[in-house]
């Protein structure tokens, strides 16, 4: 069993600043996240060049050469499937409730030529990322959106996830025999897929983004949280523990932040960490990782260091 420790950063705020609190830290894992919403196509396109230069390059290296991980995890589908094809291809698009084609979010998962044009690009995006693992996190888009076409309509959100993931997993797979994938159970696809299989390769990440953070994840008296964890042991069922990864939100400032400046100070809930990361093993998780944005040398001049050595050491046990 693999035991990761890991957080997530932009990438604008890589560089010696966070590879000198990683190497401090005793964190083994990495991940590399432009922001999703709207933008996400355009973020990503800029990540993809900030991963050429020298700068990122040098950050990979003592990454390697210290033994951490460096992965990836954005929302993929708005560049995988480019929203200007809806000129020529309006049927790989998803409809709306209203049986309109549009080209605003995610896709039709039921159209064969779109899943594979998704497949090929997935390729040549993993191609594009240097240093990586075999592991890859191209997640759909970061809304309540999917698709109402006739076939779609018979697939719940989940379903048409697990669709997408699969043929995102078989095209990396033409270059790299082996990679894996996650399943990503998030707001909508918190829910197990109940109708389409996940393909060998396909894992488990776990992100409870409208959990109470106040609060363990594990608390009964708290509805938000109860709704967050009631589909774990479903969602173990269907992808087993194997990779199985948390991704959380306790050192996420971005969020407390409500994603948007001014910086706040991070108040690292240690209490309510180490009860998570108890409940989180019991359940069988092997990668315990977080988001960890807004953390940047803009917060250090003026918070000071976050507390990553102290999450790290909880995450430790």
């Amino acid at each position: 069993m693999s035991h990761k420790r890991g957080i997530l950063i932009h990438p604008e705020e890589v560089g010696n600043y966070w590879a000198d609190i990683l190497i401090d830290s005793g964190l083994n894992l990495v991940g590399i996240h432009p922001r999703g919403g709207v933008k996400a196509a355009e973020t990503l396109n800029n990540m993809l060049e900030f991963v050429k230069t020298d700068a990122f390059l040098e950050f990979a290296r003592r990454m390697r050469s210290n033994g951490i991980e460096l992965e990836y995890e954005f929302h993929a589908l708005s560049w995988l499937l480019n929203r200007e094809l809806y000129s020529t291809h309006k049927d790989w698009f998803r409809m709306n409730e209203e049986g309109e084609r549009v080209n605003d979010f995610n896709m039709c998962a039921s159209n064969n030529d779109a899943l594979e044009y998704v497949a090929e690009r997935s390729v040549e995006l993993a191609q594009k990322l240097p240093f990586t693992t075999d592991r890859y996190f191209f997640w759909i888009d970061d809304v309540r959106a999917t698709c109402h076409c006739r076939k779609c309509k018979e697939l719940t959100p989940s379903d048409q996830a697990m669709i997408i993931y699969n043929h995102i997993l078989a095209g990396i797979r033409t270059s790299n025999k082996n990679a894996t994938h996650c399943y990503l159970a998030y707001v909508d696809t918190m829910l197990p897929p109940r109708n389409i299989d996940p393909c060998e390769g396909i894992f488990l990440e776990y992100a409870p983004i409208l959990r109470d953070s106040d609060l363990p994840i594990n608390d009964t008296n708290c509805e938000k949280n109860r709704e967050q964890v009631q589909h774990i042991d479903g969602l173990m069922k269907v992808f087993g523990a194997k990779n199985s990864q948390v991704l959380e939100y306790w050192m996420d400032n971005s969020r407390f932040c409500g994603w948007k400046l001014p910086y706040k100070k991070l108040k690292l809930n240690e209490e309510v960490l180490r009860q998570d990361v108890q409940f989180y093993k019991s359940k069988g998780f092997e990668t315990l990782t977080s988001f960890g944005c807004f953390l940047g040398e803009d917060y250090a001049r003026e918070f000071g260091l976050p507390p990553v050595k102290e999450y790290c050491e909880i995450l430790s046990g």
